[in-house]
């Protein structure tokens, strides 16, 4: 019984393909050109999901951009020209993958600054952690009181 159960838990996820929201009115008769849209496609982001790829969305705006990209294909841009035409006409917001520039160096460099002010801080708490503690210096009355303390105490003195 288990054994039948687990076959076909197995069966069936095994059968589980990813969910793509592309409709089949606007998959290009080319596959070639439709693979190119495919890969295109994971690499935009849906403006209204915001954490899903085009190809991923059912939102019209996805679609939309589907749509466009497909036509820009037919048309003979490469996928270079298609990313960047889309980046043109929505912002770089729209590539899940952002671009290295000069534009956007300090969320490149985020992690970095993080990292080394991070190591920096550390540093100076492993250093205030090793430095013993500098007391005062005993007064020279202080130090013949402790003397006779200890004296006393070696001697069996209380």
């Amino acid at each position: 019984m288990i054994h039948r159960l687990a076959s076909i838990v197995l069966a069936v996820l095994l059968t589980v393909s990813p969910a793509l929201a592309v409709n089949p009115d606007e998959i290009l008769d080319d596959p070639v050109l439709e693979e190119r849209a495919r890969d295109i496609s994971a690499k935009l982001r849906c403006l209204v999901c915001q954490n899903q790829s085009i190809d991923d969305s059912d939102a019209d705006l996805a679609r939309d951009l589907r749509i466009i990209v497909r036509e820009r294909l037919v048309e003979g841009d490469t996928d270079g020209e298609v990313l960047d035409f889309v980046v043109a006409r929505y912002g770089e917001f729209v590539l899940l993958a952002p671009r290295f520039s000069a534009q956007n160096l300090l969320l490149w460099a985020t992690p970095l600054i993080v990292l080394l002010l991070g190591g920096i801080a550390a540093m100076f708490v492993f250093r205030s952690r090793r430095q013993p503690a500098q007391g005062a210096r005993l007064t020279a009355a202080e130090q013949e009181r402790l003397s006779k303390i200890l004296t006393d105490v070696e001697n069996g003195d209380r």
